[in-house]
C-alpha cells in the first residue's frame, strides 16, 4: 500500500499522537510505519480500515478525505489509545494541508472580496508568539538537517509538524507550508518514491530555514512576505475573454494530483483553471479529460487548452486562479493558434526579458507574482539528444543560445520522457515551445508544450499527449540543424558551482556527519578558487568546519554537536548558491556578442 490509499492526516494530529508515545515505542515507530504502509486498506465512505493482524484493526474516520482529530484514529489493540499502531498509521499517511494544492481552483463556496492589497507598516514587527514559532521551526529544521534523510524518521518529522502547526496558528502560513514540504520530501525519500528529487528536498529545507531564520528580525513588507498568506481571496475581475494555451499534469509530494489548464487574455495576462484532488499519477494522467468546473461549460481541460472561454462575473486569485463561484458564467468560445493574436504576442518578448521576469518572481521576499511568471515562450530549432548525469535532455537553439530541454516529470504514467525521445529524432525541426525556467549556469527549462511537428496550428501537451511516429515529419522534410552544435559550451555537470550544490545536497541526504571528514572537501574548495569562486570556497570550508566542530566538557568528553551552528553555515552556503546561480542564469541567457563570439 502507498500513501495514496490512506487519507491525509492533519499535522497537529500526527504530532499529538507521536508525542504521546513512550521513549521505548518511539524507537520502534519507523519500522511500524513501514509495516502499516504495506497493509491493505479498505474504504467505506469516510472510514478507512486497515487489518494490522488477524485480531487487531485500525479505523481512520476522514470526512472529506482528511483526519482532523486524534480521536478519529482508533485501534482495537489493548494498548490503545497510547499504542504504536495509531502513531504508525498517522506517520505513514499523507500530510493534510489547509489549502491542499497550490493550483486548486475556487469552488462554488469561494467568496470574492474587494481587491484591496494589504499595506505593511514600516513599524510592523513580529509579536513574541511568532518569534517563538519561528524559533521552533528553526530548531526542528536544524535537527532534520543534522540527521539527514535516514536519521529524520517519524519522530523528527512529528516535531517538525508540531512546529508547523504552531506556526500556522500563529499566523505564519509560509514557513508552516515549507515545514510540511520538508516532511513530504523526507517521506518520499525514505519510501523510495519515484517522485523524490533530492534537489527539491534541499530547496524545501532552504526555504524553511531561510524564512525561520530571517522572520524574527524582519519588519514591514519583508515581514509580510515572510509570513505569507493563509488563503488567497478571489476578487471580481469582470468579463474575460480567454484563449487556451496548454494543459499541465501535476503531482504533488503531499499526495495530490490533477491538471492545470493555462489560458491567456487579450492583454497577455495568464489565468489557470485546475482540477486537483487527492490521488497519484493515474489521476494526473486522467484529469485532462475531466470537465472544467467553471460556470455551465461542458469543456474538458484538454478541449479548453485548444479552445477559448468567455466569462462574466469572473473571480480571480492574486496568482491568476479562476474561481468557480455561483455568480460566474462561462461559455465556450473560439480559440486561437499559437501563431495568431493575441497568443502570438507571448512569443514576441525577447528570451532574456522573459528570463529576467521569471527570476524576479523567484527572488526571496518577492511579492506574489501573477500566474505564469516563470513560463518561457520560445521559438527553437531542435539539435538532438544529449546525455547528462540526471538523464537525457533535448538540445535546441534559440537566438544562437543552446538550450537544454528536460522532462518536467519522470513518472512513466506521464508522457514527458517518451515525447522528449521522439523530438530528439527531429534534428533541424523548428518548433514553438512553452517551458518553465530552471535556474542554472546554462540555459535550461522544463518542456511543457510544443507545437505539433507537422501541423503547427495544433499543440502537444508534453505530459499528456503521446507523440507517435506518424506525427513526425519524414527525414527529408526536416531541415538540417543550424546554429551551434550539441557540444557548444561546457557540460552543466562541469560547472564549478555544482560542486557547492553537491555538498549541500549531500548534507541533506546524509546529515552533518557525512561532511565531518577532515579534508574531504579541500579539492572542491581549490577548484572553486581556481574558477573565480572564492566566496563559494570559503563557504564550503566554513560548512565543513561547522560539521566537524565539537566542544568538550571540563572532563574532555565530547558534547553534542551544535545543530544551530551547522544549520547557519549550511543556510549561508545555500543562499549564496541560489544568488550565484540566478546571476549565472541571467548571463547565460544573454544573446552572444558577434564581435567576441560569446556572451
Amino acid at each position: 500500500m502507498s500513501q495514496d490509499h490512506l487519507p491525509a492526516v492533519a499535522p497537529a494530529v500526527t504530532a499529538e499522537i507521536v508525542g504521546a508515545l513512550s521513549p521505548r515505542l518511539r524507537k520502534r515507530l519507523d519500522a511500524a510505519a513501514t509495516k502499516i504502509a504495506a497493509r491493505a486498506a479498505i474504504r467505506d465512505g469516510d472510514t478507512v480500515r486497515i487489518a494490522v493482524d488477524d485480531e487487531i484493526a485500525l479505523e481512520l474516520h476522514a470526512p472529506g478525505g482528511v483526519v482532523t482529530s486524534a480521536a478519529a484514529i482508533r485501534c482495537g489493540c489493548l494498548l490503545a489509545p497510547g499504542c504504536l499502531h495509531r502513531a504508525a498509521v498517522a506517520s505513514a499517511a499523507p500530510v493534510a494541508d489547509d489549502e491542499p494544492a497550490p493550483a486548486l481552483q475556487g469552488t462554488a463556496d469561494d467568496e470574492a472580496v474587494p481587491g484591496v492589497e494589504a499595506i505593511a507598516s514600516a513599524e510592523d514587527v513580529p509579536p513574541p508568539e511568532q518569534r517563538a514559532a519561528a524559533e521552533a521551526l528553526w530548531a526542528a529544521g536544524a535537527a532534520v538537517l543534522d540527521a539527514g534523510i535516514e536519521g529524520a524518521g517519524a519522530v523528527l518529522q512529528a516535531e517538525l509538524l508540531r512546529a508547523a502547526h504552531a506556526a500556522k496558528l500563529g499566523g505564519l502560513p509560509r514557513p508552516a507550508a515549507a515545514a510540511v514540504s520538508v516532511v513530504n520530501g523526507l517521506r518520499a525519500a525514505r519510501s523510495a518514491d519515484s517522485a523524490h528529487r533530492l534537489g527539491d528536498l534541499a530547496t524545501a529545507v532552504r526555504e524553511l530555514l531561510a524564512t525561520a531564520h530571517r522572520l524574527p528580525d524582519a519588519v514591514g513588507s519583508e515581514l509580510a512576505a515572510l509570513r505569507g498568506t493563509a488563503r488567497q481571496a478571489y476578487v471580481p475581475d469582470g468579463s474575460l475573454r480567454l484563449y487556451g494555451l496548454f494543459t499541465e499534469p501535476l503531482i504533488t509530494a503531499g499526495g495530490y494530483a490533477g491538471a492545470t489548464t493555462w489560458t491567456a487574455a487579450a492583454d497577455g495576462r495568464l489565468y489557470t483553471v485546475s482540477d486537483i484532488a487527492p490521488g497519484g499519477p493515474g489521476r494526473a494522467a486522467a484529469a485532462a479529460d475531466r470537465t472544467v468546473r467553471l460556470g455551465d461549460t461542458a469543456l474538458t481541460h484538454r478541449e479548453l487548452s485548444h479552445a477559448g472561454l468567455a466569462l462574466s462575473g469572473a473571480t480571480v486569485s492574486p496568482t491568476g486562479r479562476l474561481g468557480a463561484g455561483a455568480a460566474v458564467k462561462a461559455v465556450r468560445a473560439a480559440g486561437a493558434a499559437w501563431t495568431e493574436e493575441p497568443l502570438g504576442a507571448l512569443w514576441a518578448v525577447p528570451a532574456a526579458e522573459q528570463v529576467a521576469r521569471a527570476l524576479r518572481s523567484r527572488a526571496p521576499g518577492a511579492a506574489t507574482s501573477h500566474a505564469g511568471a516563470d513560463l518561457l515562450f520560445l521559438d527553437v530549432t531542435i539539435l538532438g539528444a544529449a546525455r547528462e548525469t540526471g538523464g537525457d535532455c533535448l538540445l535546441a537553439v534559440c537566438d544562437e543560445l543552446v538550450l537544454r530541454l528536460t522532462a518536467a516529470h519522470d513518472h512513466p504514467a506521464l508522457a514527458h520522457r517518451d515525447n522528449l525521445r521522439m523530438l530528439a529524432g527531429l534534428p533541424g525541426a523548428r518548433l514553438r515551445i512553452v517551458g518553465r525556467l530552471v535556474p542554472a549556469p546554462q540555459p535550461r527549462l522544463h518542456l511543457l508544450a510544443v507545437a505539433h511537428p507537422t501541423e503547427p496550428e495544433r499543440r502537444i501537451d508534453m505530459g499528456l499527449d503521446r507523440l507517435q511516429r506518424a506525427d513526425l515529419p519524414t527525414p527529408s522534410a526536416a531541415a538540417p540543424p543550424t546554429g551551434p552544435g550539441p557540444d557548444n559550451g561546457a557540460p552543466l555537470d562541469q560547472a564549478p558551482l555544482h560542486l557547492l550544490h553537491r555538498r549541500l545536497e549531500q548534507a541533506v541526504a546524509a546529515g552533518r556527519r557525512f561532511l565531518a571528514v577532515p579534508g574531504s572537501m579541500a579539492s572542491d574548495a581549490q577548484r572553486l578558487r581556481r574558477s573565480a569562486f572564492p566566496t563559494a570556497a570559503d563557504l564550503l570550508a566554513a560548512l565543513q568546519q561547522a560539521a566537524t566542530q565539537r566542544a568538550r566538557d571540563p572532563f574532555g568528553r565530547l558534547l553534542p554537536a551544535d545543530t544551530t551552528h551547522f544549520a547557519r553555515a549550511w543556510l549561508g552556503a545555500a543562499l549564496y548558491a541560489e544568488a550565484a546561480e540566478n546571476s549565472l542564469c541571467t548571463a547565460a541567457w544573454q544573446a552572444p556578442d558577434p564581435a567576441h563570439g560569446g556572451p
